[in-house]
């Protein structure tokens, strides 16, 4: 199993388990800071995931660090448990697999939309409604400029494209006009 899809799995079940006992919210801002300790602290990352430290000594520095940054019990458990696993590199698959499923049981959808120059804030909420009115779920939205799309938007809503760009409609033109003789 790739550390991925046991990410997901662990995920799923502190969403679970979360909903039931606690506040998934909560877990999620729990685990986001626990991620963002170690990964902004090499040593601790390393003596956090490196095979070479037994894991005695990992799950004891994860008890020491819930003693100073207490979490949400149901994460601390889990905490414990991965450490006890040797599993704690999973850690940030399993952040961003948890925020996409609380997101999904929130229904909450992200799109990405990208723009040949910044969008005004009222063509941003425009498109972000539109969005919301065509998914059917609120649309946590993020935008980008990419000059080569010319002009025009293009959305991405997981595997979903919606491409109103310049250069995709000069495209579709082009293949009318070289297929047409």
């Amino acid at each position: 199993m790739t550390n991925r899809s046991s990410a997901a799995r662990y995920a799923k079940a502190l969403l679970d388990v979360s909903r039931k006992e606690g506040d998934p919210q909560a877990v999620e801002r729990d685990l986001a800071v626990f991620v963002s300790l170690t990964a902004g602290h090499p040593p601790l990352r390393r003596a956090l995931t490196s095979p070479a430290i037994p894991v005695q000594r990992k799950t004891a520095l994860v008890g020491e660090l819930l003693t100073r940054r207490p979490v949400q019990p149901v994460l601390a458990k889990l905490l414990q448990m991965l450490a006890g696993r040797d599993r704690l590199v999973l850690l940030p698959d399993m952040l961003e697999e948890y925020r996409r499923r609380l997101m999904d049981l929130q229904g909450i959808v992200r799109a990405e939309v990208t723009s040949a120059v910044p969008l005004p804030a009222g063509a941003a909420k425009a498109i972000e409604g539109a969005l919301a009115g065509r998914t059917g779920r609120t649309v946590s939205m993020t935008t980008r400029v990419d000059p080569a799309i010319l002009g025009g938007a293009v959305a991405r809503i997981g595997s979903v494209v919606y491409d109103g760009s310049v250069k995709r409609q000069l495209e579709k033109m082009k293949d009318r006009l070289t297929s047409a003789t």
